[in-house]
């Protein structure tokens, strides 16, 4: 009938649906469609991949001992979400933790005593002291310091940039990469902010701008190469050796100082030099002269106002912590101060207890507050703690469960390379690795291990190949998102 309404079903009409069948079937298709995109995808791909890889290798590969087979199912499921980064790298690197067990490769505890060992307390230790250099900071009066004795009137642009390599250099060496990148950039950015705009800049601004951003993208892994504790990658390089060769000589502080140090200088005059043909010219200075100086410098340590009693004691104990690092074992023939506790004393060990005195002495700021406190300590570096964990795990496993001899029979196609044949190639493919796969301190993980067994087969001392493999992680430049210091560099706008 025309105008009547179509009545609507009654709670008494119990065979009449409560909402229209078609769209309850096309609400469940969408639904089910959802819900398999969300499980499709390839992130969970790379998530079976890894356990996969296990089992295709414990079903089809056979090798003898058989622990060796279920370590390299281990080490390619660990391997392929490093690499893919499935799951959070820091979780990844759990997985030893129950995965060895599990597979009769290692007891628990003894996995559990590679993610604490001296090596760990070491970078702990190191890093609370760059939180308490960053908290007052202490990076940037000793910043603006060191540039000040590179900076003239006029302003020489060389001079000035081969102050800020000098200053980043020397942060970088007791900071880790990153945190150095962080702070620095920020001292950098805030020195260009005198000059004009960017869209304002002449052609020879412009260039010392990106010069500046460069010099601490670049600066920050070279000083880190320098030290002990300058990056992840220098630990992991000395854990594993340490786990790979144990009956080896242990590399010390002050060891691997006199190696990187000068190493780093010279790449470091290097990279000023080209620095400065390809980005400085003869009007740079006039250019300049306007909005940089010694009395622009000298305005901005006003600015920070007369050095506080807690800058003064987190020098003194920055100073503290490096001489006795380099003093502890001094040569073989001149034993340091370790030896009056038999050497049971490691880096590790002075660098926790330096560290403990941020936590007793006070910063007479307010009444009772002392240097640190426990809450300043949150952005320790966990991720990096359980990556080398997980790195030492791995190799302690390569080597026991008999991992290593297998893979030295199928290197054997190497033993008669020339050194200096395969050092070039094994630079390039772990800094091609960084670049596109996975992070530095990953890569090191990853290749380290393999590096020493590729030394043995050709009858060279595994360092030959560890040290210049494990370096060349750290000098990913291609890419802006290579390393957290490049990607820096590109956020700051300075590009074009």
């Amino acid at each position: 009938m025309t105008g009547e309404e179509t009545p609507l079903p009654t709670s008494d009409d119990h065979g009449a649906p409560l909402l229209p069948v078609h769209e309850a079937v096309e609400g469940t298709q969408s639904i089910v469609s959802f819900t398999m995109k969300s499980i499709l995808t390839l992130e969970n791909f790379y998530v079976l991949l890894g356990p996969l890889l296990t089992l295709l290798i414990c079903l089809f590969v056979k090798l003898e001992p058989p622990n060796s087979q279920k370590m390299l199912g281990v080490a390619a499921w660990v391997f392929t979400w490093w690499i893919t980064q499935a799951v959070p790298l820091p979780v990844t690197s759990l997985c030893p933790l129950f995965l060895f067990p599990m597979f009769g490769i290692a007891s628990a505890d003894s996995v559990a005593h590679s993610y604490m060992n001296d090596l760990v307390t070491l970078i702990l230790g190191s890093f609370i002291l760059a939180l308490a250099v960053e908290r007052y900071n202490v990076h940037r009066r000793l910043a603006l310091n060191v540039t000040l004795l590179f900076c003239t009137d006029p302003v020489n642009p060389a001079l000035l940039l081969l102050g800020l390599c000098a200053t980043i250099f020397l942060v970088s060496m007791w900071l880790l990469n990153v945190p150095t990148a962080v702070m620095m950039m920020s001292v950098v950015t805030g020195m260009l902010q005198r000059l004009p705009p960017m869209q304002e800049q002449s052609e020879e601004v412009r260039k010392f701008c990106k010069a500046v951003i460069l010099t601490v993208v670049y600066a920050t892994p070279i000083g880190g190469m320098s030290t002990l504790t300058g990056t992840g990658v220098n630990l992991i390089i000395i854990g594993m050796w340490k786990s790979l060769f144990p009956e080896g000589k242990a590399i010390s502080f002050n060891t691997w100082f006199f190696f990187g140090f000068p190493v780093a200088i010279l790449i470091l005059i290097c990279f000023w030099c080209i620095l400065c043909l390809l980005y400085l010219s003869k009007g740079t200075s006039r250019a300049l002269s306007s909005y940089l100086g010694k009395v622009h410098l000298r305005r901005d340590l006003e600015d920070l106002g007369p050095t506080t009693f807690a800058e003064k004691m987190v020098l003194s104990i920055s100073g503290l912590l490096i001489i006795l690092w380099m003093t502890r074992r001094i040569t073989d023939d001149i034993p340091g101060w370790g030896v009056l506790f038999h050497g049971l004393v490691g880096d590790g060990c002075v660098s926790v207890m330096v560290a403990v005195l941020l936590f007793i002495i006070p910063n007479m700021k307010r009444e009772g507050e002392k240097l640190m406190s426990w809450n300043d300590c949150k952005k320790l570096p966990w991720s990096l703690v359980l990556l080398l964990g997980a790195g030492f795990a791995v190799a302690d496993g390569v080597q026991s469960s008999g991992l290593a001899d297998v893979l030295s029979g199928f290197l054997n196609c190497l033993q008669d390379t020339p050194y200096m044949a395969i050092v070039p190639a094994v630079c390039v493919i772990c800094s091609i690795i960084t670049e596109f796969i996975t992070s530095n301190a990953a890569t090191a993980t990853l290749v380290v291990p393999l590096l020493y067994q590729i030394a043995i087969t050709m009858h060279l001392h595994p360092l030959m190949l560890i040290i210049p493999g494990g370096i060349a992680t750290e000098f990913a430049f291609w890419l802006p998102t290579s390393t957290p210091s490049n990607a820096l560099g590109i956020a700051t706008g300075h590009r074009n």
